[in-house]
């Protein structure tokens, strides 16, 4: 009999790598965004994308929202 479900370490260190990218990009996300002013509406619009969407509203936000913020 084979054990083809046996989870050793470097399955363990991807899980945990996964999970954790998966609960701090929109984290960090959601920092940028109240961190920064935006035009018009888009920052409540960010904000609720990436809530919602979770992490493919923060690859969203990093791809085209960074592009929105007011110049300091």
């Amino acid at each position: 009999m084979t054990n083809f479900l046996v989870i050793g370490a470097p399955q363990i260190i991807l899980i945990l790598i996964v999970v954790i990218m998966l609960g701090i990009l929109p984290l960090i996300a959601l920092i940028d965004i109240l961190r920064n002013e935006f035009t018009q509406s888009n920052k409540l619009i960010w904000t609720i994308v990436v809530i919602f969407f979770s992490f493919i509203g923060a690859v969203l936000y990093f791809i085209m929202g960074t592009k929105q913020k007011l110049k300091k």
